[in-house]
């Protein structure tokens, strides 16, 4: 997989975090919010680590 390929997955990967964000302020989501919770964070966790890795790539 070239880095171009990459770079276009994170990219739409990043752009989940907004619906993941838009579900935290469902007010009927209960337990599941522990779940979206996690899931931000790891995404969060896995952007950053991209940048770190690949420094000169923007997304």
């Amino acid at each position: 997989m070239d880095l171009q390929t990459i770079k276009e997955r994170i990219a739409i990967v990043q752009s989940k975090r907004d619906y993941l964000l838009s579900l935290l302020e469902q007010p009927n989501l209960g337990t599941l919010r522990i779940d979206v919770n996690q899931a931000l964070e790891e995404l969060d966790e896995l952007i950053d680590e991209f940048r770190r890795t690949v420094p000169e790539a923007e997304i």
